[in-house]
């Protein structure tokens, strides 16, 4: 079940990496995949058990703008 959701996720990435084609800095790079795996969580209907890690992360990089 998880290389399902693996590879579906990690197909949201490459295509917003590849519809994007390059980035100005490391910042401009953090916030597409900020903002893609947040779009992705939304349709989610049993999120990965690792999500809690990562979205405490996204907190403390992201501040008052991610919500847990």
């Amino acid at each position: 079940y998880t290389t399902n959701a693996i590879e579906a996720l990690n197909s949201k990435v490459r295509r917003a990496v590849r519809t994007r084609g390059h980035f100005p800095g490391d910042d401009a790079a953090m916030k597409l995949l900020y903002l893609v795996l947040n779009h992705a969580a939304d349709e989610w209907k049993r999120p990965p058990r690792e999500w809690g890690e990562a979205k405490s992360q996204f907190a403390v990089i992201f501040g008052e703008r991610f919500v847990i």
